[in-house]
This record gives structure tokens, C-alpha cells and sequence, in this order.
């Protein structure tokens, strides 16, 4: 699978019923609205492939599969019904299925999102328009955190010195800006009380062998990705690693495989700062300058989606609101603080890096003030 699944790929999985599953998914808002967990389990029942016949399903059908199976497997959990004890006959295909897509027993972000058909064949928990307009804020962020993706995978093979670093850091910041969109969007349009109230429950952990699996949380879109290769692979941070560890499992193959390969690195903040210093006068290459200034505006975009972010999440946890201590992301809401604090504490060491230099040629004395 490639880093982001081809938009061709997409199309496919959309596409793709192999459990004939539309017209029963249809019914499955009027179920959770009557909290009809005995029909929700038929449903699951009904749905379920011969282990024989899925072994058989091409990658594209497996992640349809999960797709549509995990809509049950959060109905009947968030009215109280562990899927598994409900429908034992499930473990085994929900075991196929994670082993043959290589993620894990159950549907995440990516099938909730990406891979959901728009339109009526849309798989829903409420059919309520505000669930569809989130579903959409968040399917919105992938094609662009692809393309970033791809950009700082460039950029932790460049130096601060190369016009080239610039350059790729402003396309990752024209990507990122699209994740500000997509949380401006749902500012827009998702209330934080549906969400806390309405939505959340449907996203609790899954049991399956034993083993808590998270629903599939917008905290899965692996915005961590990017900060690993701009600042986080060599400025370890024990809450966030945590966070992370327990995150990977939920992320793409492809995108397992890039966090393994940069985990460990020289992150781009680290590589500035060393150039930087390395150049002892007060005047710094033009190239360097574009570096510092084209890292600091990717690192405020980002800070900017996290502020905006806590805000959201601050309403949707208040006290009085809320019906859950953590995220949907299986993190408390002082984490977001705590990442927007380090995103921060990096942009801030960027700026200062660069704050008593001027760029080579810059007038001196009175006139440059």
C-alpha cells in the first residue's frame, strides 16, 4: 500500500460491498436511535463472511469489509454491548481481515473517513447531517498530509543550507494549511456538545482477544508524522511518546514503515540550529535565512491548528458537558496543551536561532534598525 493509498485506490474501496452490506447499513441510525442492540448483533450476524470466502478478497475488499463490520462493532459498544461477547462468530474474520490489510482487528479514522462512500451509501451511525459534515472535515486533511508527508520525507534528506530546504518546507506548509481548513470547518459545523454528547460514544474501545482497540478517532490522523521529521525524533517528550506508541498501531503500513525509518533522526529544528551555528559571524547565507524563516512559518501553522484544536476539545470535555475523562484518541485533554506547548517551545527556538543575525548583505549600523 502506498504512503497514502492512491486516490484510484480510494475510489476502489468505496466502491467496493463485499458483504452486500448497503441496504442493511442504511437501517443501522434507526437501530442505534432505538438503541436496538439485538438487531444491531443480527446485523453483525447477518453481515459476516465465511472466513474461507474473505481469506480469498483482494486488500480493497478486506478494508471495505472492516469498514462496513466496524459501523457495528461501535453501534453495539456504545450502547453498552462488547461486539465480541455478542457475536463471538466475528473474532475470526475481524482477525482475517486486520492480518490481511496489515492494520489492526478492527476499522479505524480511515474507514470511518477516507474510505466511506459519500452520498447514500454513505455508513453512519446517526444519518444526522452534522456527523456527515465531520466525517468530511476530516476526510479532507489526507490528501494533504500525504503530500506533506512526502515533503518531509525530502527534507530529512536535505541540509539547511540547500535553497531546496526552503522551498519543500513551504509546500509542507501549504499542506498543513489545509488541516487548518478542516478544524475551521468543524468549528463551523459540529458543535462541541454533539460531538461530546452524540458522537463520542460511538467511538469507545472494541475488545477483540482480549486486547482494547480504540474506535476510530480523528486523533488518528497522524499529524505526529510531521513533527517527527520537522522536531520530534530527537527531542523525546515522555507523555507524547507515549502517546505515539500507543498511536502507530492505528496508523496506514506505509506510514508505520516512515516513522520507522525517521524515527531516531536529526529533525529539521536540530539541523537549523546546528548550521546556524556553525556560522560565525553575525551574518547568515541567504539560503540559511529562507531555511529559518520557511521552518518558523511551517512551525506556527502548526501551532496554529493545535490551538485551535484545544479549543475545541476544551469545550467538548468541559465538566459539565462532558461523558468521558480522555479523548477519542485515548489521550486527556492536557496532552493537546502539552503538544502545543512543545510546537511552541520549537518555533520559539527558531526564531531565536536567527534573531541576532541578519542576512549576508543586510545594511549595518544606524540604517538597519
Amino acid at each position: 500500500m502506498p504512503l497514502g493509498d492512491s486516490p484510484r485506490t480510494t475510489e476502489d474501496i468505496r466502491a467496493a460491498d463485499p458483504l452486500g452490506a448497503d441496504a442493511l447499513l442504511a437501517a443501522v441510525p434507526a437501530m442505534n436511535a432505538d438503541a436496538d442492540t439485538a438487531a444491531l448483533a443480527a446485523a453483525l450476524r447477518t453481515l459476516l463472511p465465511d472466513p474461507g470466502r474473505a481469506a480469498r478478497w483482494s486488500v480493497t475488499d478486506a478494508l471495505a469489509a472492516m469498514r462496513d463490520l466496524g459501523i457495528l462493532l461501535g453501534s453495539l459498544k456504545r450502547h453498552g454491548v462488547q461486539p465480541l461477547a455478542a457475536v463471538p462468530q466475528a473474532l475470526p474474520v475481524l482477525e482475517l481481515l486486520g492480518h490481511r490489510t496489515d492494520m489492526i482487528p478492527r476499522d479505524t479514522v480511515h474507514h470511518y473517513t477516507t474510505w466511506n462512500p459519500p452520498g447514500p451509501r454513505r455508513r453512519s451511525y446517526t444519518g444526522h447531517p452534522t456527523e456527515a459534515r465531520l466525517q468530511e472535515a476530516v476526510r479532507m486533511v489526507f490528501p494533504g498530509l500525504v503530500a506533506a508527508l512526502d515533503d518531509c520525507g525530502r527534507i530529512a534528506r536535505l541540509e539547511p543550507h540547500d535553497p531546496a530546504f526552503a522551498t519543500t518546507l513551504d509546500r509542507v506548509g501549504r499542506h498543513v494549511r489545509t488541516m487548518v481548513d478542516s478544524i475551521d470547518l468543524t468549528v463551523a459545523h459540529v458543535p462541541p456538545e454533539y460531538f461530546a454528547l452524540t458522537l463520542r460514544p460511538y467511538f469507545e474501545e472494541v475488545d477483540v482477544a482480549g486486547r482494547p482497540y480504540l474506535g476510530p478517532a480523528a486523533a488518528q490522523v497522524p499529524l505526529w508524522l510531521v513533527d517527527l521529521t520537522l522536531w520530534q525524533c530527537d527531542r523525546p517528550d515522555s507523555a507524547y511518546d507515549a502517546f505515539l506508541a500507543e498511536s502507530l498501531p492505528y496508523a496506514l503500513p506505509a506510514w508505520r514503515a516512515f516513522h520507522a525509518r525517521h524515527r531516531g533522526g536529526v529533525s529539521a529544528v536540530s539541523r537549523l540550529s546546528a548550521a546556524v551555528g556553525r556560522e560565525g559571524a553575525d551574518r547568515l547565507p541567504p539560503a540559511l535565512t529562507a531555511s529559518a524563516q520557511a521552518l518558523g512559518r511551517v512551525l506556527r501553522l502548526l501551532k496554529t491548528f493545535r490551538a485551535r484544536h484545544l479549543g475545541i476539545a476544551r469545550k467538548a470535555y468541559r465538566e459539565d458537558v462532558r461523558l468521558y475523562e480522555e479523548g477519542s484518541g485515548g489521550a486527556p485533554v492536557a496532552l493537546l496543551r502539552s503538544i502545543l506547548d512543545l510546537t511552541r517551545e520549537n518555533e520559539t527556538m527558531v526564531r531565536r536561532a536567527t534573531v541576532r543575525r541578519r542576512p549576508a548583505g543586510a545594511p549595518v549600523g544606524p540604517s538597519a534598525a
